[in-house]
């Protein structure tokens, strides 16, 4: 490993320390009794409270001079500036501890404790006068520095990639993603109190799963030895918990990691966060006003107020939100009247409304390509799409009024889902028949299609109750809140292409294989981010239609300003 000066500097450092018989690792505690924004808020020139301080962070500055120095230090609450005397910290006639120690061997990034007390300075500035100080952690590794000037930030640590893949240092130097993190927190722990207060019980279901029921994903495969399977990471946890409600419970709820293989994008990642609901005895009319209720209580509990500023525009929480179904905001924003159409007429009006489409879509996912096409961007302040087709909502009751439809809702924000909403299906028959309709759309080449999961089936057959279920996704939500523009802003740690490997960058080597098969230029890295970055990995889909549906999904979610390719075109790389 090549090191820079600074980080030679710093083990030399580390080194004379040791040397010294200073332990720049101590194991004991270093017990605090305050933290920087307590004092900086409290602090009475008059009463002279705080004249017994014990606090502990990083130095992230430092003025050194001749007997006395000022520094700067940082702990989990906020910064705060410290002052440091030769005779103080070293009161006997030894005066290396500050001569060397504190100004030749200390950086900007080690830890230190300090004991004394809260004076405010000549220039205002409330400092703690430092009357012992003991080296808590060396830091090997300088931070970036940032520095401010008249107002204006320089040299800050802003570059996205870095700031996702070193979260750490994003968190030191940018106090700001702390608070968007601590929202997070508070988010979760805004709708925690609104179910428990209604008596729901959180619980925990399965990560691991033999059937990656509950949602329509394409999911991830691992392989238990023991048990000799394949296993899935759960797409979603939906049919466990209403197992529970199978089994008594009234209410039940969990915040659950959901995994999807899919694309990547400022709204998607592949571990994801998703709160679900399931309540006894309510239908999706009653959960359209729970999720108002609750909506509206998070910006709030952030916030103190419901019109929440996000990008250019200004979101209102504030109860109630407008309704509408799909069919009528589809007939709004295309034109055209769907209902009842079959699929051979909805793919012509995909054709009239140059919206891609292939044979492996069935009536569901045709409509759905519609809908967001031609009207998600229209719902900016949270409004309730109701209504959905049946062939969109396998695990939905009927419409009690048109069996055509389902009794289910998605809370459209900005132009995104934000949750997902029914009156659960619990007809074991018509749950098996909605399965078996979506084995047929698997077996057209749709990969995002359901399983069969009959033990599902086998626990409504023991009745469940008519139930209503909500999911909301978590991070989106806290990107609302919190206005931040990507998922990856509001995940410390978001999934990342290892350093170093640019995207394709695995399969390059294989570019004239691809091209010698037919596939055109701009579609050999699309295909290596799907995960076929050889020719050989690429032979062995034995479906071209799942193939042509991913490569048109990755195209779509990033937006990808290059020629569609057919589903015959796919058969042939394939033969």
């Amino acid at each position: 490993m090549q090191l820079s000066e600074q980080e030679r500097n710093r083990r030399e450092s580390l080194e004379e320390l040791r040397k010294m018989g200073i332990d720049p690792y101590p194991a004991e505690e270093f017990k605090t009794n305050v933290l920087s924004d307590e004092v900086l808020a409290t602090f009475d020139d008059e009463k002279k409270n705080y004249q017994d301080v014990v606090m502990a962070g990083r130095i992230m500055s430092r003025r050194i001079m001749g007997k006395a120095s000022f520094a700067e230090i940082q702990d989990s609450a906020g910064r705060i500036q410290i002052y440091v005397t030769r005779d103080d910290i070293c009161p006997g006639e030894n005066k290396d501890f500050y001569n060397v120690i504190f100004k030749r061997h200390l950086d900007i990034g080690d830890f230190i404790g300090v004991k004394g007390f809260v004076f405010r300075t000549q220039m205002g500035e409330i400092t703690v006068h430092v009357r012992e100080l003991k080296i808590l952690s060396k830091s090997l590794h300088p931070l970036p520095v940032v520095k401010e000037k008249e107002g204006k930030v320089y040299d800050a640590f802003s570059d996205p990639e870095m700031r996702y893949r070193q979260r750490y240092v994003d968190l030191i130097v940018n106090p700001q993603v702390k608070e968007t993190f601590r929202k997070r927190t508070m988010l979760i722990q805004s709708m925690r109190e609104l179910f428990n207060s209604r008596g729901y019980l959180e619980v925990e279901t399965p990560i691991l799963q033999p059937i990656p029921g509950g949602a329509a994903a394409r999911p991830f495969v691992t392989y238990h030895n023991t048990l000799n399977m394949k296993l899935y990471l759960r797409i979603a946890n939906e049919l466990y918990l209403k197992k529970l409600i199978v089994g008594g419970y009234e209410g039940v709820y969990e915040f659950s990691k959901d995994f999807r293989n899919e694309g990547m994008d400022r709204q998607h990642n592949p571990e994801f966060t998703v709160m679900e609901i399931y309540v006894a005895y309510k239908d999706y009319n009653w959960m359209m006003e729970f999720v108002e209720e609750m909506f509206e209580k998070v910006a709030l509990d952030l916030h103190g107020k419901t019109l929440i500023p996000y990008g250019d525009i200004e979101i209102e929480f504030k109860k109630p939100y407008p309704r509408i179904t799909m069919l009528d905001a589809i007939k709004k924003y295309s034109g055209y009247d769907i209902s009842g159409m079959s699929e051979d007429r909805l793919r012509e009006i995909c054709d009239k409304l140059d919206i891609e489409h292939d044979p492996s879509m069935g009536k569901g996912k045709l409509i759905d390509q519609i809908f967001k096409e031609k009207c998600e961007q229209h719902f900016v302040q949270p409004t309730f799409v109701t209504d959905y087709p049946i062939e969109m909502s396998p695990l939905v009751k009927k419409h009690r009024k048109n069996p055509e439809l389902t009794e289910r809702f998605e809370l459209i924000i900005n132009g995104e889902e934000m949750c997902n909403a029914y009156s659960e299906l619990n007809d074991p028959i018509d749950q098996l028949e909605r399965f078996k309709e979506q084995l047929k759309l698997s077996e057209k080449g749709d990969d995002e299609a359901m399983f069969i999961d009959m033990d599902f089936v086998h626990a409504l057959e023991y009745g469940m109750p008519p139930t209503s279920g909500l999911g909301v996704g978590i991070d989106r939500l806290t990107m609302l809140m919190t206005n931040q523009p990507s998922i990856q802003d509001v995940l410390f740690f978001p999934q990342m292409r290892p350093e170093g490997r640019e995207q394709g960058a695995g399969g390059r080597e294989h570019r004239d294989e691809f091209l010698e098969l037919g596939v055109p230029e701009e579609w050999i890295e699309p295909l290596i981010a799907l995960g076929y970055d050889t020719v050989e990995k690429l032979k062995e889909v034995e479906k071209p239609g799942k193939l042509h549906q991913q490569m048109m999904g990755y195209r779509k979610k990033n937006k990808l300003e290059i020629d569609t390719v057919t589903l015959e075109q796919v058969t042939e790389w394939l033969q």
